[in-house]
């Protein structure tokens, strides 16, 4: 069938909107007609590699949700006029997934960065007969329609707005899921979130459904630190990253519980590394480049780092937790959306670069 999708037909260049052929879906596959999808930095990672590094023309997206229009002869749970959710994509066979630690899958980047299936071949095609990359995170939702892993697909109560459901396919999911799997904050606890984006405020607004006594949020911007007190912060810090430990310390009395990264920063996570106490658990969710150090007398003192994927998630239970919190003005996510059509892709994508919009949304 012919579709209409925006394509990154460079690293470092525009988005293009094309019409592509899309494949009929195969057995263990989804037809997918798009309502809305998520932009995240993710989509947008190869404009910080190395040309050598993109893999050719793409289609991206990967916080899709749509309408199910058909699908494969194994699917058997989904039907036509399903309301779904799209997630990332797991092989459901190795160790990670047999324990249930879906986002650790080990064969995590063929199934959802490799620029096709898994066996190479890719479900799009342009006008001049070349391949187009498809299946990204499962799914490539940066189109009208598209041919989607089954076990991308998260079914959803048709009474939720598809136009905002999106974003807890990736973004919404792992600053969430950051605070109430990965960490596990408790109740009267206290937790430091670093970066006031989506992530960011996403995981203030958790911390605030786990009942922690303390949350302080750490950004650059004031408009989003002014965010971050709306949903639920208790404290802001702004600044010297050299100065955000003592910060910390005197507004925890003694050190955070928890700490949550969505910057990157090297200095800003040693900073609240720093931060925490004794037994304190920082979580790494932030993309950086380069090294990041810590002398080894910090290392042992009882602290713990540990990366986060997707938020430690199930996606097939944890979607329509949070879907559920919303709907029960319990997680007002949905506030930080700004809209636009899919053919405005690129202003979306300027926008969200110069901090101007926490979330983009592209509505089909």
């Amino acid at each position: 069938m012919k579709v209409q999708a925006a394509v990154m037909r460079t690293g470092n260049g525009p988005f293009t909107i094309e019409e592509l052929e899309l494949e009929a879906p195969r057995s263990d596959e989804v037809l997918v007609r798009m309502v809305a999808t998520g932009m995240c930095h993710t989509d947008l990672l190869s404009r910080e590699l190395p040309p050598e590094f993109f893999g050719g023309p793409q289609v991206y997206g990967h916080e899709g949700c749509g309408v199910v229009q058909a699908v494969g002869a194994g699917v058997t749970d989904l039907a036509e006029g399903d309301h779904v959710v799209l997630s990332f994509n797991h092989c459901g066979t190795c160790p990670a997934c047999d324990t249930g630690k879906l986002p650790y899958c080990y064969n995590l980047t063929e199934h959802n960065m490799s620029g096709g299936r898994p066996d190479g071949s890719k479900a799009f095609t342009d006008s001049g007969g070349e391949s187009i990359g498809s299946h990204f995170f499962g799914q490539s939702s940066f189109a009208s329609h598209s041919v989607v892993a089954r076990t991308s697909v998260v079914k959803v109560d048709p009474s939720y707005d598809l136009t905002l459901l999106g974003p807890l396919g990736c973004g919404i999911q792992t600053g969430a899921g950051a605070i109430l799997n990965t960490l596990d904050v408790q109740p009267g606890s206290s937790v430091v979130v670093t970066g006031a984006g989506a992530l960011g405020l996403s995981a203030v607004m958790a911390a605030k459904v786990a009942g922690a006594e303390t949350i302080i949020a750490i950004d650059r911007h004031a408009n989003r630190l002014e965010l971050a007190e709306k949903y639920g912060a208790t404290a802001t810090l702004s600044g010297d990253p050299a100065d955000l430990t003592s910060g910390i310390h005197e507004a925890t009395g003694g050190g955070a519980d928890y700490a949550f990264d969505t910057t990157g920063n090297a200095a800003v996570v040693r900073a609240s590394f720093e931060g925490l106490n004794n037994l304190g658990t920082i979580g790494l969710a932030g993309v950086g480049f380069g090294d990041l150090t810590f002398d080894f007398i910090s290392l042992i003192g009882g602290r713990t780092i540990t990366g986060v994927m997707e938020g430690d998630s199930t996606p097939n239970e944890f979607i329509p937790r949070l879907a559920q919190l919303n709907a029960d003005g319990r997680f007002p996510y949905h506030e930080l959306i700004t809209t636009y059509p899919i053919d405005q892709i690129n202003d979306a994508e300027a926008a969200s670069a110069d901090g101007s919009v926490i979330k983009p949304v592209l509505v089909f």
